[in-house]
């Protein structure tokens, strides 16, 4: 097994959470029927935080383990791109390729079902693909059932093995929100779950240099850099760019693990 094999890690105990939230409570319990309200109402409202906050931060490792870093990468970045494919993918492709950089896209189900054959040329380019939901539900990620997250990661896992021929090994969270039954989905699909160490907030950012002016300080050996296309006309091809002229200046190369 190669070094970057030992990197696939789906959730081993998906539901280990129960455990401390069964025990918190209790605390909270205890501490209320001895110490009065005054005691218990705080530790009540602190236990729920302590359950609540790991959500919306996208590496926390509070709910399963989390890819924030690629280890022993030597001169390696690991670029990844969000929310395609879109009109964006086939100059973000040739870009790639002038710079034989290589990237993993983080697809959307229902549009790489649209866009088959944008699928099909990012593989044939010799880039990975990832698990970014079916329908990329950003609004309400976070407060989603088991259900619906198993349809949503599932359905987009089938489209995706169905276009690629093989089934992806790399999820990203819907804006980096991760609640407490995805782990048990990832388990079940043998999915390892990717946050980053670099991003430009490019989601939100308009101009490319804001957005490389972020992402600069952060942009190091074994760094996970978060871009996303789809967005402004010509703005994720500026962003990219602009990483890949960092990274030769800095002596790195964008490549990927497997």
């Amino acid at each position: 097994m190669s070094m970057d094999e030992t990197l696939y890690c789906p959730p081993r105990q998906p539901w280990r959470w129960v455990g401390w939230l069964l025990a918190s409570q209790l605390l909270v319990a205890v501490l209320w029927g001895w110490l009065g309200w005054h005691w218990g109402l705080p530790a009540m409202l602190l236990s729920h935080a302590l359950f609540l906050v790991p959500v919306f931060l996208p590496n926390s490792r509070f709910y399963g383990p989390v890819l924030s870093h690629w280890p022993q990468a030597g001169n390696r970045v690991w670029l990844t791109i969000d929310d395609g494919p879109s009109a964006d993918t086939p100059a973000l492709l040739a870009l790639l390729a002038r710079h034989q950089a290589r990237a993993t896209f983080f697809l959307i189900g229902q549009r790489a079902a649209a866009q088959p054959a944008l699928v099909q040329a990012i593989i044939q380019a010799g880039h990975s693909i990832g698990n970014h939901s079916d329908s990329h539900p950003q609004a309400w990620w976070w407060a989603q059932g088991p259900k619906r997250l198993a349809a949503q990661i599932g359905q987009c896992q089938q489209r995706l093995a169905t276009l690629s021929g093989q089934p992806p090994r790399w999820y990203r969270s819907v804006v980096g929100h991760t609640n407490p039954f995805v782990a048990a989905v990832l388990r079940r699909h043998g999915l390892t779950r990717v946050g980053w160490s670099a991003r430009g907030y490019d989601g939100v950012a308009r101009d490319p240099a804001a957005v490389l002016a972020r992402i600069a300080p952060d942009l190091r050996s074994g760094a996970i850099v978060l871009l996303h296309e789809g967005g402004s006309p010509g703005q994720a091809v500026a962003v990219l760019e602009g990483v890949l002229q960092l990274l030769h200046q800095r002596g790195l190369r964008a490549d990927i693990p497997g």
